[in-house]
């Protein structure tokens, strides 16, 4: 997830530096995450406003999402339930290595 430091739900207002700020982040995270679980695509995308699914009317971000072919089954759609391969602490232990690795290149 890329948050901007402006904390707004106005992405038309951001201003040119932060949004490049904004997609130069999305493209290390898709850079960070390739490495870390070979995804074979993902999903880049804004939730703004209630209409437009925003947990927090208030606020934006960019989620980016590894996908899988497949990766939608019963269980996501039926059941309405994630399922995660690792503990949340194994995820960010092997995101933030990952992370770092790309600041040192």
């Amino acid at each position: 997830m890329v948050v901007p430091n402006e904390h707004t739900n106005r992405f038309e207002d951001l201003s040119p530096e932060l949004l490049s700020e904004m997609m130069m982040l999305v493209q290390k995270g898709i850079r960070v995450l390739t490495r870390a679980y070979c995804p074979q695509g993902f999903n880049v995308g804004l939730n703004i406003g209630d209409a437009g699914g925003a947990g927090i009317k208030e606020h934006m971000h960019i989620h980016v999402i590894p996908r899988w072919i497949g990766d939608a089954n019963f269980i996501t759609v039926i059941g309405k339930t994630r399922v995660m391969p690792e503990s949340l602490e194994e995820t960010y232990d092997r995101l933030r290595e990952e992370w770092q690795a790309d600041c040192e290149e």
